[in-house]
């Protein structure tokens, strides 16, 4: 009877064991795919949350922990609607699975941004339209007007036709920008930018003593020439008017040219202020100036983009670099 006794105690021993390994590696398994489900969370590009009953956090990756601040301001109680924070906006959404809620937060700033850009595109694009035909009737009444006017008066009516001049330009920018950048290239020489840039310099209104130094290569090229002379126009207005707004009574713009084994390189350099935010440089309808309307510096990025080039901006010393493919 001791013997039967003691092999069903040993049968059951050996029984017991077996039984602890497959638990160990059940329990290993689980545990591989419990960190299999987390390496796979962590790894999405959109914020999840998973909570309890409670809603207290079970579990939550990596975005969800960079947002820990949208997180405290969820409302849990809706399933979907969308917020802001810090500047960036967020598509939430909230779903219940068992006793254990999900909480998504989409980044749709970029998305966001697209849609301000169209709506303030197409505003601007009306605008445009409806100020282009009178300013066109004042421009031409300008035009007879200095023709007849005396020489004591020459000098008013001279301003009127910058001013014009000015709004004509932004007109022109904003059309280019609402309706997309198409290249009509043709072959000439990059010594004629020097001149055209230096006819629209005498129409451009500035106060300050500013040293202008223009340095073009006397070089082939085939490219959109008048998509280019905005270019390079736009960027020594701008440099006009960081000299403007500094404190300084004159100052310095300096624009070389250097030539690279499979590139055409500009540098443009200004004395005037500094750029404060480099983040919105190439930004739309953002600026930190009191002239213009955002849209230059934007509309040069997609006219070089279109030519295949790139446009970059460093600082100490603040200088611009336009490079053209050959």
């Amino acid at each position: 009877m001791s013997s039967e006794i003691e092999s069903g105690l040993k049968s059951l021993i050996e029984q017991t064991y077996l039984i602890e390994q497959e638990y160990k590696k059940i329990s290993q398994s689980y545990e591989n795919l419990q960190k299999i489900v987390k390496d796979v969370v962590d790894v999405l590009p959109t914020a999840v949350w998973i909570l309890n009953a409670d809603e207290s956090v079970f579990l939550q990756n990596a975005n969800a922990l960079k947002l820990a601040d949208l997180f405290v301001i969820l409302d849990l109680n809706l399933n979907e609607y969308e917020c802001e924070k810090n500047g960036s906006f967020y598509l939430i959404k909230i779903s219940k699975k068992d006793d254990k809620k999900i909480v998504l937060a989409i980044d749709i700033t970029t998305q966001k941004r697209t849609e301000r850009l169209a709506s303030m595109g197409q505003v601007a694009a009306h605008l445009a339209h409806e100020i282009r035909n009178p300013i066109g009737s004042v421009s031409l009444l300008a035009s007879t007007l200095l023709r007849r006017v005396d020489d004591k008066n020459a000098k008013i009516v001279g301003e009127i036709q910058s001013a014009i001049w000015r709004v004509e330009r932004i007109i022109k920018a904003t059309l280019l920008f609402t309706k997309g950048v198409h290249l009509n290239r043709q072959n000439f020489n990059l010594f004629e930018l020097k001149k055209e840039c230096e006819e629209a310099i005498k129409f451009y209104q500035y106060s300050k003593n500013i040293n202008i130094n223009l340095e073009f290569e006397d070089a082939q090229y085939n490219a959109d020439k008048e998509l280019l002379c905005i270019v390079f126009q736009n960027l020594l207005f701008n440099a006009i008017d960081a000299i403007e707004d500094d404190e300084n009574e004159s100052g310095e713009i300096n624009l070389w040219y250097e030539n690279s084994q499979n590139e055409h390189k500009f540098y443009i350099y200004d004395s005037g202020v500094s750029i404060k935010d480099t983040g919105i440089v190439f930004e739309p309808f953002k600026s930190s100036k009191l002239k213009g309307n955002g849209l230059g510096l934007s509309l040069c990025l997609q006219i070089i983009t279109a030519h295949g080039g790139t446009i970059e901006v460093s600082l100490n010393p603040k200088t611009f670099c336009v490079s053209l493919p050959k």
